[in-house]
């Protein structure tokens, strides 16, 4: 046997077990179980709601990004596209329903071979097998897209949140294009800009820009809920006093239907009396 079959069944059998573990740990969710990490104690629903679309969508893009790693920025960003193509893998293997044929079909197309040769061999591994991967990620765009619109109908949300995706998706292809910068440089350089940052590309490292667009996008969501909590605030408390104040209406009248009432009987009882 030889030493490439070796590896790519070590490769094969390290992903199934990596895979089985993160299965594990998401049928037992022990973080979201926790208060601390619950989103609804941070942002009001309908922003939870909202992030819930977006994560859909920014799999989408992880997708499409691991696709134009593979096909167009070959040999560029190499040790941190390996990280990313392996996580996002793990993460799409160990979410999805394994019970249908086809999954588990998808599920060994799925396994990074190249992106796993390259971080414990030491040499990437180009060619057929690894190029498999590029269908199936197309068909996760899809799937995920698919998810996207399913749960958007299952809560009946807006689909508002497709236009703001559509500007920095179409705004990440044209600086990619136009500026001739990576995926990773282009999506920085698009957060930075959508969030009011500048048009620019913001650390060093490949970390340090994962880093600077995580906190751009952040202080974005953060300062929209901060912004909508603050609004929510205002009109309870402004329609507050006008319930309190109807409420102390509607009891004067009450208290006044029930004087008219007791005064009917009053005379009732007068006019039997007189019969």
């Amino acid at each position: 046997m030889s030493t490439t079959v070796v590896r790519i069944l070590i490769e094969i059998i390290l992903f199934l077990i990596l895979t089985a573990v993160g299965a594990f740990i998401v049928k037992k969710r022990p973080i979201t179980k926790n208060k601390y990490f619950n989103l609804n104690e941070y942002l009001p629903e309908e922003e939870v709601h909202t992030l819930r679309q977006v994560a859909y969508l920014a799999l989408m893009t992880a997708c499409f990004i691991n696709v134009m790693y593979t096909l167009i920025y070959v040999n560029m960003d190499t040790f941190y596209f390996a990280i990313l193509d392996v996580t996002l893998s793990l993460y799409i293997a160990a979410t999805i329903d394994k019970s249908t044929t086809v999954h588990k079909l998808i599920l060994l197309l799925l396994v990074p071979y190249g992106a796993l040769h390259y971080l414990l061999f030491g040499t990437p591994l180009v060619g057929f097998i690894d190029l498999i991967h590029i269908p199936v990620f197309l068909y996760f765009m899809k799937y995920y897209f698919d998810k996207f619109d399913e749960y958007t109908e299952l809560h009946t949300l807006g689909i508002g949140v497709i236009l703001l995706y559509a500007i920095v998706f179409f705004s990440f292809i044209i600086t990619s294009i136009v500026e001739t910068k990576t995926p990773l440089d282009a999506i920085v350089m698009v957060s930075n800009a959508f969030t009011s940052n500048g048009y620019a590309v913001l650390g060093h490292s490949e970390v340090g820009k994962v880093n600077s667009m995580v906190l751009a996008w952040m202080g974005f969501i953060i300062s929209g809920a901060g912004t909508a909590t603050l609004t929510a605030a205002i009109l309870k408390r402004q329609f507050k006093g006008k319930l309190k104040d109807y409420d102390d209406r509607f009891e004067d009248l009450n208290n006044k239907f029930d004087e008219v009432n007791d005064n009917l009987e009053k005379l009732e009882e007068l006019i039997k009396k007189n019969n």
